[in-house]
């Protein structure tokens, strides 16, 4: 049954007790592994142990990647610049090679053109995706173009989490760095006439493996045993350049969610773990990556969601609908939204970004970022961080983001407490519910939607209707397990979690549960990706074939996670 959290303690949400916490933010450059980072860090655990959770800050190692200088010479042209995290360092000298005008670096952009040996010049932010391309198709560097005055910082590392000898390739293998807007057309400019002109690329990137900290605090319900189920609540705390939006609001969220809900934990029903990660910026997830795979049978067994929390409380960031949330949680993210902010949820699919470590393991998740600029106000730069696509109302997180003007003067007390506010509903709900608010008959819908669709797509080339069939049981089965009594809350509730483990990872990865994919985007339920290459090939052909091969074993991967999902509905 939905309810809604105590009047109190939405009204306990103070911007006075937000903005200390951001001031304490301010004060400090939170480079991952650095001596500033590890005060803050203290500070963090300070707070959470005078509220009473039992805390323990966690060292471990991670691969970092700080940028540290950058020069560009180009046709007498020597504009500022940046270069990026796990760009590659320039030679002594330099990199001197052709500049050749690649456009946005699509994969079509790069089919048109031999970029081998070349540098490339590029619109938009630097992407993993991007540097990936350029690596693969033998490019030595790349100018990339900012939307806006300033470039923006970014990690362009494909590379989720630590590399392991399999994925260590996949670092970028190019010197990268970015321009601002008006920089870039200057540049673009001067390649417009004929004739060949080159570039000299300098970077400086310090890259290698650290120490760096996560910070768990953990609060159960009075009396509850030590293996109760428990609601993960992240965010890092790593930033680019002082980061006061990026992470330090939403880092202030944090610690005053916990707060409140501390008073009032004899009325939890699971506990809560907050996580604050390092490696975020600098690392491409590293901490959180970290975490789940050294607490993986920890969080299979007891985390019930994920919720994440990044860059609240900016000027200006008035839209609220786009905050993303798994299909199964866009209830309770619709709920929240509107009782606290009169914003309609859009129910955007998350995107593959955050701290968002922890889909193969089978925990649902919801938010990242929450509150953005209105559409047609700026350029988005984040948006495909974001997620949400064309149908987007947000314009993203502001143009300081990743900037060094990320600063205490870009945080509005009062959106700070209206983000905070949502968090606390949310938070809330899932802590004392007894019955925990998911919605695996929407998951259910979901999947027959993409199923259907590739059902008419296919036709008789490949049959679907028993995997059609078996999902619609599953639907009718997480319809019925909704209609238990309240005193079969504990039974629902693990059969809830189940279908999770079962369904999440097929959901939101390529389905190995300890394993993770790389931060590049996926489409929805990529199990069925096989399904859909099949759809894209001449029938009877021998890529046809091929393909179906696939196919068959992506189709029984799924059949398998609906058949143990059905399972745990008995």
């Amino acid at each position: 049954m939905t309810s809604s959290p105590p009047a109190d303690l939405i009204a306990a949400v103070g911007s006075d007790g937000l903005m200390r916490h951001v001031e304490e933010f301010a004060r400090r450059i939170k480079l991952s592994g650095s001596v500033e980072e590890r005060a803050s860090f203290r500070y963090l655990q300070a707070e959470l142990d005078r509220i009473g959770y039992s805390t323990r800050l966690i060292l471990h190692d991670a691969y970092i990647s700080l940028p540290i200088s950058a020069r560009l010479e180009m046709d007498g042209i020597v504009p500022h610049c940046i270069t990026h995290s796990f760009s590659r360092p320039s030679p002594a000298g330099g990199l001197v090679a052709e500049v050749i005008d690649l456009g946005a670096g699509s994969p079509a952009d790069f089919a048109a053109q031999d970029v081998t040996g070349r540098i490339l010049l590029l619109d938009g932010i630097a992407t993993p995706a991007v540097s990936l391309r350029a690596t693969r198709a033998g490019a030595l560097g790349q100018i990339h173009i900012s939307p806006h005055e300033d470039p923006h910082e970014m990690c362009i590392s494909p590379v989720w989490g630590n590399p392991t000898p399999q994925t260590r390739h996949n670092l970028p293998a190019t010197v990268v760095l970015s321009v601002g807007k008006s920089d870039g057309a200057r540049l673009r400019a001067a390649l417009s006439g004929n004739g060949m002109i080159t570039a000299r690329l300098s970077a400086e990137v310090d890259t290698g493996w650290r120490k760096t900290p996560i910070l768990e605090a953990q609060m159960a319900p009075d009396g509850a045993p030590d293996d109760i189920p428990f609601v993960l609540f992240s965010g890092h705390h790593d930033t680019w350049h002082y980061g006061v939006m990026d992470n330090g609001s939403a880092n202030a969220t944090m610690l005053e969610v916990a707060r409140i809900a501390a008073t009032r934990r004899g009325e939890w029903a699971r506990g809560l773990r907050l996580c604050f990660w390092s490696g975020h910026s600098h690392g491409r997830y590293s901490g959180s990556t970290w975490y789940a795979d050294t607490q993986w049978d920890d969080l299979n067994r007891r985390c019930v969601v994920h919720v994440n929390v990044d860059s609240t409380g900016g000027i200006g960031a008035t839209v609220l609908s786009d905050t993303p949330s798994a299909t199964e949680l866009r209830a309770l993210a619709a709920d929240a939204v509107m009782a606290q902010s009169g914003e309609t949820h859009a129910g955007h699919r998350m995107a593959r970004a955050g701290d968002e470590s922890f889909w193969g393991i089978g925990i649902p998740a919801m938010y990242m970022g929450m509150s953005e600029q209105p559409a047609g106000s700026t350029i988005n730069p984040a948006a495909g961080v974001l997620g949400g696509g064309a149908a987007r109302r947000g314009a993203g997180l502001g143009w300081w983001w990743h900037t060094p003007h990320d600063t205490i003067d870009k945080i509005d007390p009062d959106h700070l407490a209206r983000d905070t506010r949502i968090y606390v509903h949310t938070i809330w709900r899932l802590l004392s519910e007894s019955r925990l608010p998911l919605d695996y008959t929407a998951t259910a819908d979901d999947l027959l939607g993409a199923l259907n669709t590739l059902h008419e797509t296919l036709g008789a080339r490949f049959d679907l209707t028993g995997l059609i069939a078996r999902a619609a049981q599953l639907r009718h089965a997480a319809a019925r397990l909704a209609l238990r009594p309240a005193a079969q809350d504990g039974h629902v509730n693990a059969a809830m979690m189940a279908i999770g483990r079962s369904l999440v990872p097929l959901d939101y990865t390529t389905g190995d549960r300890f394993d993770h994919d790389p931060a590049l985007g996926l489409a929805p339920w990529p199990v069925l990706d096989a399904l859909r290459r099949l759809a894209d090939t001449t029938p009877e052909s021998d890529d046809a074939k091929f393909a179906e091969v696939s196919a068959i074993r992506a189709a029984n991967r799924l059949h398998h996670a609906l058949g143990t999902a059905l399972s745990a509905c008995l």
